[in-house]
């Protein structure tokens, strides 16, 4: 599976997301993606409790375990790259999570405007 180039919404390289748990669509721990990458797990947020909530009445419970799939489940503060269109969903409902702009993917902006991402980011 091919990567896209790794950079973020500024132009910049991508940082790494979260190594523990290990997220990405690749599992390297960055918000990469691909032509595989259906779902665009772009968006590098740190999830709470309030966004879980809703992606499991969504039909995504990221809480449950997968162990066959490497997934440990996620609790409020994990780092995790999540498909662009779940957090937009997210935010148009008012819960979507913090997101880290320099590990979000660039492609992020073809779903989110920089300003929007922007008006929920945290500081590195």
């Amino acid at each position: 599976m091919q990567k896209f180039e790794s950079t973020n919404v500024w132009g910049k390289a991508l940082a790494p997301c979260g190594l523990d748990p290990l997220t990405g669509f690749f599992r390297d721990g960055c918000c990469n993606s691909g032509y595989a990458d259906a779902g665009m797990h772009t968006v590098c947020a740190v999830v709470t409790a309030e966004f879980l909530a809703f992606s499991s009445s969504r039909g995504n419970d990221l809480t449950r375990p997968v162990p066959e799939a490497g997934f440990p489940g996620l609790r409020p503060g994990d780092r995790w790259c999540l498909c662009a269109s779940r957090w937009l969903e997210a935010c148009k409902a008012g819960v979507a999570p913090p997101v880290d702009l320099n590990a979000t993917h660039e492609e992020t902006l073809a779903v989110i405007d920089l300003g929007t991402l922007k008006n929920h980011a945290i500081t590195s």
